[in-house]
């Protein structure tokens, strides 16, 4: 439905994938809700982060309410309304990467939308590659090198010059 771009970031031993979902879905009188699922079972950390949610083409001037039900640190699930659109003075919002863990259920609590809603799906996984030992050692290494840097020296005056 949307742009997927596979991206893969090593940092010592997690790597961490993300997968660019530009939109995650729409929402509209036809399709009142949408549930994110990731499928694999895995001891990655999947996280959804959520960028922005606007009305498009075709969107009436009503309130859109649009809520997201997920399930909280004790494993209850609970409905919260993130964004309430209307053309004519809120058509957009911006949730600044806001993090969620799947699954997630987007719905269209009011209105008549289309409310497109986009982010992007992250997956943390620690490698089995790379042992404690060897972090350790690139921790040492990079002391070394910052013992090894030249101070800096003061600027030398220049004389016979006003």
């Amino acid at each position: 439905m949307g742009i997927a771009l596979n991206v893969k970031i090593t940092l010592g031993s997690m790597a961490i994938f993300t997968v660019l979902i530009l939109p995650i879905c729409e929402l509209s009188g036809h399709t009142r809700s949408f549930t994110f699922k990731v499928e694999e079972e895995d001891d990655a950390e999947h996280v959804l982060a959520l960028t922005m949610l606007c009305l498009t083409e075709g969107a009436k001037d009503e309130c859109n309410v649009v809520e997201v039900v997920a399930r909280n640190h004790d494993h209850q699930e609970i409905a919260v309304p993130v964004a309430n659109l209307k053309l004519s003075c809120q058509p957009m919002l911006s949730l600044d990467d806001f993090q969620l863990q799947p699954p997630v259920t987007f719905r269209l609590k009011s209105g008549s939308g289309p409310v497109w809603i986009t982010g992007r799906h992250q997956i943390v996984m620690m490698s089995n590659d790379v042992s404690e030992e060897e972090i350790e050692e690139e921790e040492e290494d990079s002391e070394e090198e910052e013992a090894e840097l030249c101070p800096i020296l003061p600027a030398k005056k220049q004389r016979g010059r006003p």
